[in-house]
């Protein structure tokens, strides 16, 4: 396992690499070209550039989250393989600075939603927020206006403002692709790039959609170990895995957790692990929180130790933070509480690794 931490490069983030690298435990970050809009190549040049920034600060690169996949290949148009080949290149070119794992999604039109970016809960802190009639209430362009005025002036992925204006109109276009079709045209991309990421040895772990239902009528595939299940079935390279991210699948009170990453863990198909706590107030509204088991609804030393028993060898991140002590930062990625998560998950790794030797005799 390594244990990396989520960074905006070039100037677009408040934590520096300096600051990552004194967090214990923590290998590298895993980063992006996010200002590249989706269906460009990644230029090599700016890959090596970023990787050299990195690499001198004393951490590795090897994940990228994420190349977002171009609108016209979620929805199955005839341009879809001119970006499918695009995105190819970008594939080599990653190889190119040693890239490892992919993080990406395959989300229509909305990569992700909350109805607030900084609600305070009783303790002060300031945490992402979903209250889905207030979701369902907005359009997306008022509830773009809205995440945007809270962002605290850093870009927030899935949300750029070249895709606002399409926004209405694409919903619209969704609204006609049933599900299965769209079961499709995942597979249409899997069997062209998947072969790819195979002959540059990089790992392909899609992130579960954000919340994981239903929203605005557009489909939903990746939110629940069923539709997990028939997602890996689509393609049996080793390659072709998940990021197991807690606190998307956690959204949903009827995932279990620790269950899906044992399962999935055992099989060799998590590639990446997304790892923070969610608390319930119904069951299509939560707050994020912070990471510890006793401030959620999720146990997550019983998600650590699964990974962990299960042979999961891949990246870890503390996932999106509270804002505390002060920091103005981008919503849910200030320094502070991502800290303490990663040191709370690595003490958990910890612990699940000391236990597993003393039930098998078996040295890790």
């Amino acid at each position: 396992m390594k244990m990396v931490m989520r960074y905006f490069p070039f100037g677009d983030d408040s934590v520096t690499l300096g600051q990552i690298r004194q967090v214990p435990g923590m290998s590298g970050v895993a980063t992006s070209l996010s200002r590249l809009a989706a269906g460009e190549v990644w230029p090599l040049e700016e890959l090596l550039c970023l990787k050299r920034e990195v690499v001198s600060a004393g951490l590795e690169l090897e994940v990228i989250e994420s190349v977002n996949i171009h609108e016209d290949i979620k929805k199955g148009l005839d341009s879809r393989d001119l970006y499918i080949d695009r995105y190819i290149q970008t594939l080599r070119n990653l190889h190119e600075i040693g890239i490892k794992c992919l993080c990406y999604n395959f989300m229509p039109v909305l990569d992700w939603a909350r109805s607030d970016l900084s609600h305070t809960l009783e303790d002060g802190s300031q945490v992402m927020a979903y209250r889905h009639n207030q979701v369902l209430a907005l359009n997306p362009d008022t509830m773009a206006l809205s995440m945007n005025s809270k962002a605290r002036g850093y870009s927030l992925p899935g949300w750029e403002p070249e895709r606002l204006a399409q926004m209405a109109k694409d919903i619209e276009f969704y609204q006609a692709i049933g599900v299965e079709q769209y079961w499709k045209h995942i597979k249409y991309f899997l069997d062209a790039v998947i072969p790819y990421a195979q002959q540059y040895d990089i790992k392909m772990a899609i992130h579960p959609d954000d919340p994981p239902w239903p929203l605005y009528g557009l489909p939903k595939v990746i939110t629940s170990a069923e539709h997990i299940r028939h997602f890996l079935s689509l393609n049996s390279s080793p390659y072709h895995g998940i990021t197991f991210c807690t606190g998307s699948l956690g959204s949903s009170m009827e995932n279990d957790l620790p269950s899906m990453a044992a399962e999935f863990a055992s099989q060799g198909r998590i590639h990446f692990a997304h790892l923070r706590n969610v608390k319930h107030l119904s069951k299509q509204d939560f707050d994020e929180c912070a990471h510890l088991s006793g401030c959620g609804d999720l146990d997550m030393y019983a998600i650590v130790e699964a990974l962990s028993d299960n042979g999961f060898d891949g990246y870890i991140r503390p996932d999106h933070g509270r804002m505390i002590w002060g920091e103005q930062a981008r919503p849910g990625y200030g320094l502070y509480d991502r800290a303490l998560g990663a040191t709370y998950l690595a003490g958990l790794w910890e612990a699940a690794k000391k236990t597993q030797v003393t039930r098998t005799g078996i040295p890790c």
